[in-house]
C-alpha cells in the first residue's frame, strides 16, 4: 500500500513539474517575440537616426548660409525660454531605463527654477505623477510609427507654453535622454541658431527669399528645433528598445537555467518511478516461483 501511495506521489510531482516546465515554454516564447520585436525596431530607428542626422545638417548648412549674408538677423538677446523635456519610456520591460533619466534629472535639477518641465513617456509619468515641478505630460511612442504622433503633441504643448508667456521670447530646450550608443543619460540643449557650425565656405551670392529675413530665420529656427527634437525621440526609443532587448535576453537566459533544472528534477523522478516499476516486476516474478 505504501508503495502505491508513493508511486502516487511521485506521479503527481512528475505532472507538476511537467505543467510548470510548459508554462516557462510559453513565457520564454512571449519573451523571444518581444526580443525580435525589439530588434526590429532598433534596425528601423538606425536608419532613421541616420536620415534625420542629416537633415539637421542640411538646416544647419542653410542657416550657416543665410546668417553669412544676414549676420544681424540674429537675435541680440540673452533671454530665453527655459524648458526642460525628460523623454522616458512608454512601455516597461527596459530595466532602469526610467529611474536613470530620473537619478540624473534629480543631479541636473538644480538649475531647474521657474523652467517649464515636460515629461514624456507614460511609466516614466506614473512615476513622476506627484511632481510639482511638471508643467505637462505627453504620451511616448512604443513603435516607430507614433513618432510623429508623439512629437505633434510635443511641439503643440510647446508652443501652448510659448504663448502663455507675456514676453515673446526663443525657446532653449534642454532634453534629457538616453542615446543608442550609450548606457549614459544625455543632456541635449536645442535652440535657435547661435552662430555657425558649418565648415563650408558661404556662397557668392546671397540666397533668393520669398520672405523678410527675420521671418525666415525664425521659421528655419522652428523647422531645425522639430528636427532636433524629432532625432532625440528617434534616438531615445532606440536606446529604450536596446535596454528592453537586453532585459529580455537576460530574462531568457534564466528561465533557460530553471527549464533545465526542472527537467532534470522531472527526469530523476521518472528514473525512480522506472526504477520502483523494475523492482515491483522482479520481486511479482520471485512470487510466481
Amino acid at each position: 500500500m505504501a508503495y502505491f501511495a508513493g508511486r502516487e506521489y511521485s506521479m503527481s510531482k512528475c505532472r507538476d513539474l511537467e505543467e510548470q516546465i510548459r508554462s516557462l515554454d510559453e513565457i520564454k516564447e512571449i519573451m523571444n517575440a518581444m526580443k525580435n520585436l525589439s530588434l526590429m525596431q532598433i534596425h528601423r530607428l538606425a536608419r532613421l537616426v541616420d536620415t534625420q542626422h542629416k537633415v539637421i545638417t542640411t538646416l544647419e548648412s542653410a542657416a550657416a548660409d543665410f546668417l553669412s549674408f544676414y549676420p544681424q538677423r540674429l537675435p541680440r538677446t540673452a533671454r530665453f525660454q527655459e524648458v526642460y523635456v525628460i523623454v522616458g519610456s512608454e512601455r516597461g520591460f527596459c530595466g532602469d531605463f526610467n529611474e536613470a533619466l530620473l537619478h540624473t534629472l534629480e543631479r541636473y535639477g538644480g538649475v531647474l527654477g521657474g523652467a517649464a518641465l515636460v515629461v514624456i513617456g507614460g511609466k516614466l509619468a506614473n512615476k513622476m505623477a506627484g511632481d510639482l515641478r511638471v508643467t505637462a505630460f505627453v504620451n511616448g511612442a512604443s513603435v516607430v510609427e507614433e513618432v510623429d504622433s508623439v512629437l505633434t503633441n510635443v511641439t503643440q504643448t510647446l508652443s501652448e507654453l510659448a504663448s502663455g508667456r507675456a514676453v515673446s521670447s526663443p525657446l532653449r530646450l534642454t532634453v534629457l535622454h538616453k542615446a543608442e550608443d550609450s548606457e549614459d543619460v544625455q543632456i541635449s540643449v536645442l535652440r535657435p541658431f547661435k552662430q555657425s557650425k558649418s565648415k563650408l565656405a558661404p556662397s557668392a551670392y546671397p540666397p533668393m527669399l520669398n520672405v523678410e529675413p527675420e521671418v525666415f530665420l525664425r521659421e528655419l529656427g522652428n523647422q531645425y528645433l522639430i528636427a532636433a527634437l524629432q532625432e532625440v525621440l528617434y534616438r531615445s526609443l532606440a536606446a529604450e528598445n536596446r535596454k528592453r532587448l537586453q532585459h529580455m535576453e537576460s530574462a531568457v537566459s534564466r528561465l533557460e537555467r530553471v527549464s533545465a533544472e526542472l527537467a532534470r528534477r522531472h527526469n530523476a523522478l521518472r528514473q525512480e518511478e522506472i526504477t520502483e516499476e523494475i523492482e515491483v516486476i522482479m520481486l511479482g516474478a520471485e512470487w510466481f516461483k
